[in-house]
């Protein structure tokens, strides 16, 4: 995404500057973004006397975390020349709520990136911190939902197309690019005390870019997913369920897609996805593929007993259109499969979400842009929490139903 930034000159005027940092810069950045959206069957209830959830239309403003092209944040980015090609840089990102002001990512300051690093153009870079995956450096960029917003996602955002989640004490790699090949590797360090491999999370990408072709393949794998890749914000809790709740009577259900598998010892994605530009027009496809490994292994977390694993597949088909120079246009239709639980103690089926995504977006100036975007989902089968499927599209208030539709209208700007 195109981002318009002012130099922060002000930083080398600091009476504490010293002649190292007369060779450093430092660039403040940012989004601010909001809406009003339109939702069909948003849940008020997780259950009923009747057993399911409640759901009415709801027409709220929110922020653009959950419903726009962007998120709203402010960061920092800079670099210092250290000699011989070699430069330290650095990055502080701050997600916010636009419409009350509170700090994003559960309470996290620098929630959405906090790290620290060497670069150099012959060798590539090696940052330390608050990072995001191999994914989120190849394959998401070329698909649909990371350029047209969260609520395009696939289903509750299972699978991290869209960012959602970071890596924390995570050490990176990229490599420059060699004849339009690129390479990277990411390693989260768990933490746990006499267990090397509790919690960690790895991944390892490449992608390949030469005229009008883009292509990316990446590979996440994580231990303990509730706690290392979905429990990793201030918010999260130690103990309970990081993936999702089942709801209650006076509270919706939260990702019912994959609150039921928060058990699972290890989760792991394959990702592919590729672009091609025809003119003013981009065709894309992805394709992922989700497992959740051993569940059951947290008793706490496995409230259905199930036991075994379970997998997710996703195909997204995209056109994207350049109208005009400030006008584009987007379409892109998802199938996510799931299957049955294999090696569960009781019968477990299938379930199947399809979803339509359309978007306009106009820009005024460079830095200022309206938009429309919606979405239209359909659910079937049985969902992880053992109910008949209900629609869930990422960041959105699941229906009561088998079907939902977002529609937002809403204004970006950057900074």
């Amino acid at each position: 995404m195109e981002k318009t930034v002012w130099r922060w000159a002000g930083l080398l005027a600091l009476p504490c500057a010293c002649n190292a940092f007369a060779q450093s810069s430092v660039t403040l950045y940012g989004v601010v973004s909001g809406n009003v959206s339109y939702i069909t069957n948003a849940q008020t209830s997780g259950t009923s006397p009747g057993g399911g959830p409640v759901g009415h239309h709801q027409v709220a403003q929110f922020d653009g975390a959950n419903s726009a092209l962007g998120a709203s944040r402010f960061g920092l980015t800079g670099a210092e020349d250290l000699g011989g090609g070699l430069k330290a840089i650095f990055t502080l990102e701050s997600g916010f709520s636009m419409n009350s002001g509170a700090i994003g990512q559960g309470g996290s300051f620098f929630g959405r990136q906090a790290w620290v690093g060497l670069a150099s153009a012959s060798a590539g870079q090696v940052t330390l911190g608050r990072q995001g995956d191999a994914m989120t450096d190849f394959t998401d960029p070329l698909t649909y939902a990371y350029n047209w917003g969260f609520f395009n996602a696939h289903p509750d955002d299972y699978d991290n197309v869209d960012y959602s989640r970071r890596i924390n004490n995570s050490l990176k790699y990229m490599s420059p690019v060699w004849h339009g090949f690129r390479v990277g590797a990411v390693y989260g360090f768990g933490g746990v005390p006499g267990s090397m491999g509790a919690n960690q999370v790895w991944s390892i990408g490449g992608s390949y870019a030469m005229g009008a072709l883009s292509t990316a393949l990446a590979y996440v794998n994580g231990r303990n997913p509730n706690t290392s890749m979905f429990g990793n914000n201030p918010n999260a809790s130690a103990t309970g369920n990081n993936m999702g709740s089942f709801g209650s009577a006076t509270s919706p259900q939260s990702n019912p897609v994959i609150a039921g598998f928060a058990s699972a010892s290890t989760l792991d994605t394959i990702a592919a996805a590729a672009t091609y530009k025809f003119g003013s027009v981009l065709v894309g496809g992805a394709y992922n593929h989700t497992r959740l490994l051993g569940l059951g292994s947290n008793a706490s977390l496995n409230p259905l007993h199930y036991s075994g694993d379970v997998a997710f597949d996703n195909f997204e088909g995209s056109l994207r259109v350049s109208v005009t120079p400030a006008f584009r246009v987007g379409v892109s239709y998802d199938f996510t499969r799931r299957g049955a639980v294999n090696g569960a103690m009781s019968s477990s089926s299938s379930a199947h979400y399809q979803q339509l995504n359309l978007g306009a977006d106009y820009n005024l100036s460079k830095s200022t842009d309206i938009y429309i975007l919606s979405a239209m989902q359909k659910a079937s089968g049985t969902d992880s929490l053992g109910q008949a499927a209900v629609a869930s599209i990422a960041g959105i208030t699941p229906s009561a139903t088998a079907y939902q539709m977002i529609v937002a209208v809403g204004m970006r700007h950057l900074f």
